[in-house]
């Protein structure tokens, strides 16, 4: 359908830089502009089978997926505040005045910070997704929908392994986006995104799926959706949707040489995003499955070393010790054929699939070994310290505080001088005035020691309009005082 119009297209095009002279140069081929115009009239050839192209039909179009979705779409902006410094690592020796007496930040100091992108609503009662990165690290989250009401948004957690984001906002009767299937999706059909490039809200772009499937170096746990159309910053989180109107991904990366949009583009498939989801409203964090092995492609000429008729499979380069592989005795040089009874077809099928396996659960493996088949079974670990995060939400039930608080992991308390006390998740309000930063720890609040979220906030219950934190940064133990009114 496309092409016979690209092609008519390019045909008429031709004829119009033809005038005058009765030629048209095509392809680099000069031909007759009346044997031009016989192309363009000729009629489609007959025959038994349908052709794959049906004439006279034009491009889709989008405008009812556009009027249907695109109200779920939302703007989503983040600040927070970063840091300065020198390159050469000097801090404030040789400083000149004039840097605070204009007002520029000084050489590590901290300086406001602002980013955009995008979001989309799956529950009509505030519930929205984006990408981890959008809101990662933020203090405050703005959502602003199409009709122009702007909500302040609860980042509900967060799990950088797949840069996915829940938030919620204080709303209810929203319009809601339509789920489809990633499954479903086939490489070649129209999909678009609907996003804020740059801050343009409610921006429409379209394109193909140009491929399922896709591991990038960078996120190997994830089986990107590839298409070719146009996402640039401002669009992620936001959604591909394909031609039934569902969203099928999430729009999270591009691939470029220059920072900008160079005709390949990266979604998050959506069931994965809602498996995310499903996770941390239920259980407040993201587990993700692991074998503890390190694997690569099987080449044609490793496959035939190894007695294989085909190149399908992950061949197992090392087994980490201690590992679950090591402990269902897994081997270098064994190639994993079958994961529960599903091929692996390549080797980058591997880390998703079992990235999505809860921990505990037991998955039988057939590998290849010393050039015959065997079955393994396997009980899937668990993939520590990840950097996922789920909000506590005391940051929403002690606005007086402003900051979200959580209990330390086992590594984490290792690493504290302090074995006790709340891991500081985001920092707002009073907290971020005072000078507390993400990842300081809260060790006591007014002298009482504090060893859980319900402990403090009693504590915070009972105070005046100003409280004494005493704050663990870098092995080093400060008393910051926080004025709450």
């Amino acid at each position: 359908m496309q092409a016979t119009t690209f092609k008519r297209g390019l045909l008429a095009a031709a004829l119009v830089a033809a005038v005058g002279t009765g030629y048209a140069k095509l392809g680099g081929d000069v031909i007759r502009a009346a044997d031009a115009m016989a192309a363009v009239t000729a009629p489609e050839p007959t025959g038994s089978a349908a052709p794959l192209v049906r004439p006279g039909v034009g491009l889709p179009d989008f405008r009812a997926i556009v009027e249907d979705s695109g109200p779920a779409v939302v703007n989503i902006s983040a600040t927070g505040t970063s840091r300065t410094a020198f390159p050469s690592g000097d801090r404030r020796q040789g400083v000149p005045d004039l840097f605070r007496h204009f007002g520029i930040p000084t050489p590590d100091e901290e300086m406001p910070s602002r980013g955009t992108g995008s979001g989309f609503i799956v529950r009509a009662d505030g519930l929205i997704l984006t990408n981890a990165h959008v809101v990662s690290g933020a203090e405050e989250v703005t959502v602003k929908l199409t009709d122009k009401r702007e909500f302040k948004a609860k980042v509900v957690g967060i799990d950088k392994l797949t840069d996915i984001a829940v938030l919620r906002i204080d709303a209810r009767n929203l319009p809601v986006v339509r789920l489809g299937s990633p499954d479903s999706a086939q490489v070649g059909e129209w999909v678009l995104a609907i996003g804020s490039p740059f801050g343009f809200e409610n921006s429409v772009t379209a394109g193909i799926v140009s491929a399922k499937g896709r591991s990038l170096a960078s996120d190997s746990y994830v089986p990107f959706i590839q298409t070719d159309v146009a996402v640039n910053p401002g669009n992620s989180g936001g959604p591909l949707i394909n031609l039934n109107g569902e969203v099928i991904g999430i729009n999270s990366q591009i691939y470029s040489r220059n920072g900008g949009y160079q005709g390949i583009s990266f979604a998050i498939p959506i069931d994965v995003a809602m498996n995310i989801q499903e996770q941390l409203l239920q259980h407040g964090k993201v587990r993700h499955g692991r074998l503890g092995v390190t694997i690569q492609e099987v080449s044609q000429s490793l496959a035939e070393s190894f007695g294989l008729k085909s190149t399908a499979g992950a061949l197992i380069s090392s087994v980490e010790k201690g590992s679950p592989a090591a402990a269902a005795g897994l081997e270098a040089g064994d190639i994993i054929l079958k994961l529960d009874g599903i091929v692996v077809e390549r080797s980058a099928d591997l880390p998703p699939r079992v990235a999505a396996i809860q921990p505990g659960t037991t998955v039988k493996l057939q590998i290849w070994r010393k050039g015959g088949s065997r079955d393994i079974a396997l009980a899937v670990g668990e993939i520590p310290n990840t950097g996922m995060a789920a909000a506590s939400g005391d940051e929403a039930e002690n606005p007086r505080l402003g900051l979200a608080l959580r209990s330390l992991t086992p590594d984490e308390r290792r690493q504290a001088v302090s074995p006790d006390g709340l891991l500081v998740e985001s920092v707002s309000g009073p907290a971020a005035r005072a000078g507390i930063q993400r990842g300081d720890i809260v060790l006591s609040l007014n002298g009482q020691q504090v060893r859980d979220v319900a402990q403090l906030r009693a504590l915070l219950d009972k105070s005046g309009k100003t409280v004494a934190l005493l704050i663990e940064r870098d092995n080093t133990k400060i008393f910051v005082p926080v004025d709450i009114g």
